[in-house]
């Protein structure tokens, strides 16, 4: 009874010769109620504010979605996410994750736990436990670049329960994909985790093309129940495959206008225009984490990460036509695009979160500063081709080829070299940056944050005696109001800022520095953002939806060859609507749309670039749409599939080619045979559809065909 004293409390006496009543101690029950593919929490301290009440867009992919899509790698997962194109390595980007977020290239704005994930690298979903894709300008957040948005991936780390899990599965076009997910507990304070992989596979509809990969990522933790807890992890992922750069324009852009714009040649999807035996690539990635973090128990909390990182991606892949004005003529030259590059990594980063209050409001802040150095060095490959003219000599040599009817087995006799301009690139930057929400009432909150960037990056060039540096500093900020009209409600305006100096890529792509290039100030992006959060149905379901504007003021823009200014400007416009959870018990959602009003309002004083003004921005669809969803039709038997629409993407400034709008649909279906196993049955492109993922100037990069796996996925 409530308000008994605590003497009527006290257990009766026990009558004379029985054993008096034993009183048990309370027990507490705890647990995580699953909410499906609903993320409230973002795993970056950077965040001081749960998700709903943090006035950015932020979409997190959750591991279920990676898992029943059967997504494989980073780009497959991230195609659930609408807003994210993926841009093709040529024009100097290597082969590698490119994305594209509302309209901005992202490719050095990929981080892990946290921190940046420098260098170019196709990554596997087999680590990652989910990926958060923060959009709009986010250099507060991550320094350089960051003009569109940044993506974190979260990885696989020790957890305070024995598990082993995997999977092994089996498909069309010669696919074996083997994982396998193992955690310990060595005792209440330590444990260990190992992921591994391997994988082969065909790419299907494109014969020649295959991907075979294997990786490991073992992991420790000391002291998981006390107040200091470190974590040591490591990760290695090698790669050999057959890379593809697909299907030349039926016209060079350079002949094609606006008005009248080129797409790929109508030929057949399996028309493979490399060389078996010369093309290749080669990856590997190995990086080294070691954080430490100490919780003093008063709202304080003290975090240091270092990382060490080395990646190599070795290549010769056949750019067909390069452009030449062949194809019209039914020939297809067989130019070649390498690279031999290792990009090396050090990074230490220091966070201090704390809770406290000023007078009546209530903190979430936290201080940090970081220290990384970037260091690349790229050794292409000296290639001999011809001059580009499909005369019956170069025909004859098999450097060119047969548009409609290729031999990728031609027994080519040219000459491969190391080119001798080796160049290197060495970035080092120091940061320091705060964050804080500040609780005004229980409706109303400020979030900001401040971060302040000494960045140098200097290339040279040995064989020619070329020395470049460029040395920025900058400051980036992003503040927010939140209102809450109720607790599962948030309504939002934030503003935020990105900076892009000189090099930011390290080498590892087309912003690297150059001799027109190493006076000029960092590119600036700022965006406007009004936006609203959702959580429904018993906080079951989370609907987002946010109104944008991103414009950079001071993009650069080529003057000749040997001058580029900061003078263009380009703006994009746009909304977003997002939902991610259950709508019942059995039915679960995940997807969204976007609309990207993209214009490139100044392209500088050159005639050729200003004819460019007005156009849209290249690799960014004005619509596009993913949903995937799945439904519990029986306790043991679940469906699913997904649907995801990209409209029109241009490949170029002048919007004179482009890869057509396409529609994919995917469908799942999985059968729980018992507690420890459970049969995925996943069927990709249902409808073999042909369509393209990737646009640039010379060649679109075809999506996969159709495509069926089993898989068994077990856990004990």
């Amino acid at each position: 009874m409530q308000g008994a004293s605590a003497q009527e409390s006290q257990p009766a006496a026990a009558p004379t010769g029985q054993a008096a009543p034993v009183t048990l101690e309370r027990v507490t029950v705890t647990g995580k109620r699953e909410d499906g593919y609903k993320v409230e929490e973002a795993q970056s301290p950077k965040f001081t504010a749960p998700l709903l009440d943090t006035p950015k867009s932020v979409t997190v992919v959750p591991a279920e979605v990676i898992q029943q899509s059967g997504s494989n790698s980073l780009q497959d997962a991230l195609r659930t996410t609408p807003g994210i194109t993926f841009g093709a390595g040529e024009g100097g980007n290597p082969i590698g994750d490119r994305p594209f977020i509302r309209g901005f290239d992202s490719m050095s704005s990929i981080y892990v736990d946290g921190v940046r994930d420098t260098a170019s690298q196709t990554r596997d979903t087999f680590n990652i436990e989910n990926i958060e894709v923060i959009k709009g300008p986010s250099s507060a957040f991550g320094g350089k670049g960051s003009a569109g948005g940044m993506i974190n991936i979260v990885s696989k780390l020790p957890q305070a329960e024995n598990f082993a899990q995997g999977s092994i599965g089996v498909g069309t076009d010669s696919y074996f994909r083997a994982t396998a997910d193992g955690n310990y507990v060595i005792n209440d304070n330590t444990a260990v985790r190992l992921n591994a992989l391997g994988y082969t596979a065909n790419v299907p509809g494109r014969d020649e093309v295959d991907q075979n990969s294997w990786g490991f990522a073992p992991s420790v933790t000391f002291g998981m129940k006390s107040d200091t807890k470190v974590t040591l992890s490591y990760y290695h992922l090698q790669g050999n495959g057959m890379p593809d750069y697909s299907i030349p324009y039926a016209r060079p852009f350079r002949q094609a206008i606006k008005d009248n714009p080129t797409q790929p040649a109508d030929v057949d999807r399996n028309n493979f225009y490399g060389l078996t035996d010369r093309d290749f690539q080669k990856t590997q990635s190995d990086i080294a984490t070691a954080t430490v973090k100490h919780d003093f128990r008063n709202g304080l909390v003290f975090s240091n990460t270092t990382r060490w990182g080395r990646s190599t991606n070795n290549y010769i892949v056949t750019n067909p036509d390069d452009s030449r004005g062949n194809v019209p003529n039914g020939f297809v030259w067989r130019n070649t695009k390498s690279r031999d590059s290792a990009t090396e990594t050090l990074t230490n980063q220091t966070d201090l979160t704390a809770e406290f209050h000023t007078g009546r409001f209530k903190h979430n802040a936290l201080f940090g500063f970081e220290f990384s150095r970037d260091d690349t060095t790229n050794t292409p490959y000296v290639v001999s081709t011809g001059n580009g003219d499909c005369t019956p000599a170069l025909v004859a040599s098999f450097n060119c080829t047969s548009l409609f009817n290729p031999n990728p087995n031609d027994p080519w006799q040219g000459s491969i070299t190391k080119s001798p301009n080796r160049q290197e690139t060495k970035t080092n930057t120091r940061s320091v940056y705060l964050f804080d929400t500040m609780e005004i009432t229980k409706q109303w909150m400020v979030n900001g944050g401040i971060r302040y960037d000494s960045y140098r990056t200097t290339s040279s060039t040995p064989a020619t005696n070329t020395f470049i540096s460029n040395d920025s500093n900058f400051f980036n900020y992003q503040a927010g109001v939140v209102y809450k009209p109720v607790e599962y409600g948030s309504i939002y305006v934030s503003y935020g800022t990105a900076s892009t100096p000189p090099g930011s890529t390290n080498g590892d792509g087309a912003d690297n520095i150059s001799l027109a290039q190493r006076d000029l100030e960092p590119e600036t992006a700022r965006s406007v953002e009004i936006g609203t959060k959702w959580d429904l149905l018993a906080k079951r379901l989370s609907l987002t939806g946010a109104i944008f504007q991103i414009e950079k003021n001071n993009a650069r823009v080529a003057v000749d060859n040997n001058t580029t200014i900061n003078a263009g400007k380009q703006r994009v416009k746009g909304f977003e609507l997002g939902f991610a959870g259950n709508l019942t018990d059995k039915w679960g959602v995940f997807g969204g749309y976007t609309y990207l009003n993209s214009e490139l309002i100044d392209n500088g004083p050159q005639a050729a670039n200003a004819a460019n003004n007005g156009n849209q921005f290249p690799n960014t669809p004005k619509n596009s749409f993913s949903l995937w969803t799945t439904y519990q039709v029986l306790p043991a038997l679940t469906v699913g599939g997904g649907a995801y629409y990209v409209d029109k993407v241009y490949a170029n400034p002048a919007n004179s080619a482009f890869v057509p709008s396409y529609w994919r649909f995917d469908l799942m279906a999985a059968y729980r045979v018992n507690k420890n196993l459970s049969l995925q049955l996943n069927v990709q492109n249902l409808f073999d559809k042909t369509y393209y993922t990737k646009a640039h100037n010379h060649y679109g990069a075809l999506g996969a065909g159709r495509f069926g796996m089993l898989t068994a996925n077990f856990k004990f």
